[in-house]
């Protein structure tokens, strides 16, 4: 049975001896116990999605009440017993806060196609929620070439055109992965402001790129023995690449910034 937090997001209780709140580090120190794979990563990413507020000093240092810590475990045991995106928890916890009697779904139950689909178009760089990939749960479903065009209202020609650029690519088998719908969709949006396939191919590139920096960071871990050591991988993995899109577009907005001045 889950244990429910005390209090919401940004909770003032107190977390260490004396009552004095607590650092990120004594934070992962105090989940690590009962979640052996969380990382500071992920407690930033946790609070980036809205899930955890700490305070911060004048300096920006996080400060953790034990409410905050509370809360983390809640989020964490969640995902781990539930298999549950972030949105589903975050909405979650909201209707207890407000004094609601919120059902979870049965621990285990597995996400129908839809869900998958719908997960998988939600970002190319599956920003929903790293810990799902070493839940051993399916993230993504594959689709074939025609519920491709279907969900993205692109022709035949125009998703010839953009593998043939690379953008988007098949299985040996003919079907895409789910993440394929929201590059799609990108590349159709990106098209109606003039920007062509052939525009394009340098994001791929650079993707490619970031891609093979994760793989090199991760690859020691998913050759451990150690299973869990290798979920671990697969999470640390989707972390990272939530992490570099967010620098890419704050890089843009940076560029564009200066550019405009």
């Amino acid at each position: 049975m889950l244990r429910t937090p005390s209090g919401g997001a940004g909770s003032s209780g107190a977390a260490g001896p004396g009552g004095r709140l607590v650092s990120i580090g004594t934070v992962l120190n105090l989940l690590r116990d009962e979640f052996p794979e969380v990382t500071i990563s992920k407690i930033r990413f946790l609070e980036a999605e809205g899930l955890v507020e700490p305070q911060r000093t004048p300096s920006g240092y996080r400060k953790f009440s034990e409410a905050d810590v509370e809360r983390l475990g809640y989020v964490l045991r969640m995902q781990r017993d539930h298999y549950l995106p972030l949105k589903v928890i975050r909405e979650h916890l909201d209707a207890l806060a407000r004094g609601e009697q919120a059902q979870l779904p049965a621990p285990g139950k597995p996400r129908d196609a839809l869900g998958a689909l719908e997960a998988g178009a939600e970002g190319a760089a599956g920003l929903e929620d790293p810990a799902r990939a070493g839940s051993g749960r399916p993230t993504a479903a594959r689709i074939g070439r025609a519920e491709l065009l279907s969900a993205t209202g692109v022709t035949e020609s125009e998703l010839v055109e953009w593998e043939s650029y690379g953008l988007i690519a098949a299985h040996p088998d003919g079907g895409f992965h789910a993440d394929s719908v929201a590059v799609a969709k990108l590349v159709a949006d990106l098209g109606r402001f003039g920007l062509e396939p052939r525009h394009l191919r340098a994001m791929r590139a650079a993707a490619d790129r970031q891609a093979d920096l994760v793989e090199q960071l991760v690859a020691p871990l998913r050759r451990h023995r150690n299973p869990q050591t290798r979920a671990h991988a697969e999470a640390t993995a989707r972390e990272l690449a939530a992490l570099s899109v967010r620098l890419h577009a704050a890089l843009v907005q940076a560029a564009l910034r200066a550019g405009s001045h």
